[in-house]
């Protein structure tokens, strides 16, 4: 009975030390007799007892690293508290096993070499701009060395960069400081623009107000010159009809009597406006000059 146990617990033993089942997105490497042999994938496989064993297993997933906080010194002096993380894959399980004896603190201490090296070769205002090409130097070069760990470096991505309080405190002043000089400069500008608009409004006012006193005046000069033309038309109309009426039977006698007539109401009006009144010494001069009338009548006609 004790036997028939015996080889029942020895059966198991074999059992459990023959088959192997390998998660997925893992892989296990195995020695024979103390010496690599092969990398067992996913799946049930198959093992030698007290022969061979599982000496390591890795997991294939992608793996995050958390990279302490260190201080770095930049390229004007100024000291920077800086931490990141590290995303890296195995991917070649046998040289993770043998390349090196803790490939994990091996990253992390090269990440934080490769960084205080990156960083010293930037001024401060540079590191916070290129945060990018910081990260892609550390990965490029990290992924180089990690190749003989059978490791590949996928991303590296800074976390936090802490300048001391003091350069805090002289960076919010220069923040600030430029803020308002941008408000300066933008309500400069601002009264600038106003005043060029005022000067152009009342420089098109002036020029408005002048193209209408230029119009008034031409409209004036034109409405002035048609009224002369018109009197003088109307004018010269009414000389043609008297003398066309003096040409007619009698009209040369109606004349004379208006002459007449006027000369008479001239006279009168000259007694009216004056103390002392002058009469012709001879009446024939009325006549003569009734005649002088006609005759510049004829003479327009």
């Amino acid at each position: 009975m004790e036997i028939a146990l015996v080889l029942a617990v020895i059966a198991v033993i074999f059992i459990v030390q023959t088959f192997k089942i390998v998660p997925q997105q893992n892989a296990w490497v195995v020695e024979r007799l103390g010496k690599y042999d092969r990398t067992l994938t996913p799946g049930l496989k198959f093992v030698i007892p007290f022969i061979e064993r599982v000496a390591y297993k890795h997991s294939l997933k992608e793996v995050p690293l958390d990279v302490p906080s260190q201080v770095c010194i930049t390229r004007d002096n100024t000291q920077l508290q800086v931490d990141g993380i590290i995303y890296f894959q195995i991917t070649d399980p046998m040289r993770a096993s043998y390349g090196s004896s803790n490939y994990v603190f091996a990253i992390t201490q090269l990440a934080q070499t490769l960084l205080r090296s990156v960083i010293g070769k930037m001024e401060l205002d540079k590191t916070f701009e290129e945060r990018d090409q910081i990260n892609a130097s550390v990965v490029s070069a990290l992924d180089e060395a990690a190749a003989n760990w059978g490791v590949k470096v996928l991303r590296y991505e800074i976390k936090d960069l802490t300048p001391p309080a003091e350069i805090l405190r002289s960076m919010q002043a220069q923040i600030t400081a430029e803020r308002e000089k941008r408000a300066l400069i933008a309500a400069s500008e601002g009264r600038k623009q106003e005043q060029i608009n005022i000067a152009t409004g009342e420089r098109e006012a002036f020029i408005a107000r002048s193209e209408g006193q230029r119009q008034a005046e031409i409209n004036n000069a034109q409405g002035q010159a048609s009224a002369i033309i018109a009197v003088a038309e109307a004018t010269a109309d009414a000389i043609r009809k008297v003398a066309e009426a003096i040409q007619q039977p009698g009209g040369e006698q109606a004349v004379q009597l208006k002459v007449a007539e006027k000369a008479v109401e001239a006279y009168a009006q000259l007694a009216q406006k004056n103390n002392t009144m002058i009469v012709p010494g001879n009446m024939s001069e009325v006549a003569g000059l009734i005649g002088t009338a006609m005759t510049l009548m004829k003479g327009k006609n």
